[in-house]
């Protein structure tokens, strides 16, 4: 087993394969030669568009999202003290996706190529906004919240589709909701970036609240937690990086519950040291994750949110069954 001290280099070693492979790997096969010689010589060249246009601004997109998604599930579970949270159980991404999927809907994709990224930061917005109104008074209080939003805003997807105004609109909302990095450019990264990066802040801010919060809300409170200011930093963040993330790539699901059961073998159970590894497994996980939809020999693209769902239930079934033995 990695040590606590060896697991870094590991770390970075995953890290570093993993963007080599999403860098050097694509639906079609160019020879890695090829690609080193796009880079040197002049340009433009195919090699060197294909790298730079469409493989680097995925990779860093995937690096993003991952992160994002490692991040926001290692404090949810530690405001929530549920070891099941995940940044989904909030609302977020639900509100993300129905924002995304209006832009669709009513044709404003078609006519402002930002207008899905854009109206699905609004709808994580809202939808955080939404939680923390009617989650006041606990963390359950919270949780229940978040299932209902996460109940709203689905039944407004459900409505969309229902009612999509033909059948191409219709394919074209519910593969984006299968989520995929793929035909991601730098517009999209850039516009979701100042969101993430926001996101990043609050959710860092935190980690001192978080500790204190494992020996119980009153306890943090009497050592002078504002758990008032804790969840609205939590809510805040997830809502600006999810939502952001979730608004560019589609629903992408499980990599926030993933990552920190991953790493605190490694790095201990206290959360303030579980954030910040949380967010690069995230981004490993994520990263070898859409290598393998690219490598999957499928006639079209298996969807990145679908192959994160296949590994991660029977992961969440595992760990369902690991915390009901560890029960009294």
């Amino acid at each position: 087993m990695v040590s606590r001290i060896g697991w870094p280099l590991a770390a970075a070693v995953l890290l570093t394969a993993g963007i080599l492979l999403s860098l050097g790997t694509g639906r079609v096969w160019l020879d890695p030669r090829a690609l080193i010689d796009g880079i040197v010589q002049p340009k433009p060249n195919l090699a060197w568009l294909i790298l730079a246009e469409l493989r680097v601004p995925r990779t860093i997109l995937g690096l993003l999202v991952g992160a994002t998604m490692g991040l926001s599930g290692a404090v949810l579970q530690g405001l929530l003290r549920n070891p099941l949270a995940e940044p989904g159980l909030l609302g977020v991404s639900a509100g993300a996706a129905l924002g995304a999927v209006i832009a669709i809907y009513f044709g404003l994709s078609a006519a402002f190529f930002l207008a899905t990224p854009l109206l699905g930061i609004a709808g994580a917005l809202l939808a955080a906004a939404l939680t923390m109104q009617l989650g006041r008074g606990g963390t359950l209080t919270m949780i229940l919240a978040g299932a209902a939003v996460s109940g709203l805003m689905g039944a407004g997807l459900n409505l969309a589709l229902n009612f999509a105004p033909n059948p191409y609109a219709a394919y074209e909302m519910t593969t984006w909701l299968l989520g995929s990095l793929a035909d991601r450019d730098w517009d999209q990264t850039l516009l979701a970036l100042p969101f993430i990066l926001a996101g990043w802040v609050c959710l860092i801010l935190t980690r001192r609240d978080l500790d204190a919060l494992t020996l119980g809300e009153a306890q943090a409170e009497s050592l002078g937690i504002d758990l008032a200011r804790t969840r609205l930093l939590a809510l805040a963040g997830t809502a600006l990086a999810v939502g952001a993330a979730t608004a560019v790539t589609g629903a992408v699901s499980f990599i926030g519950l993933m990552a920190p059961h991953l790493v605190r073998p490694f790095v201990g159970h206290q959360p303030s040291r579980v954030l910040l590894p949380s967010a690069l497994f995230g981004a490993i996980l994520l990263v070898f994750a859409d290598v393998a939809t690219k490598l999957v020999p499928t006639a079209q693209e298996l969807k990145l949110g679908v192959l994160t769902s296949l590994v991660g239930a029977p992961f969440f079934f595992w760990l369902v069954g690991r915390l009901r033995r560890m029960s009294p």
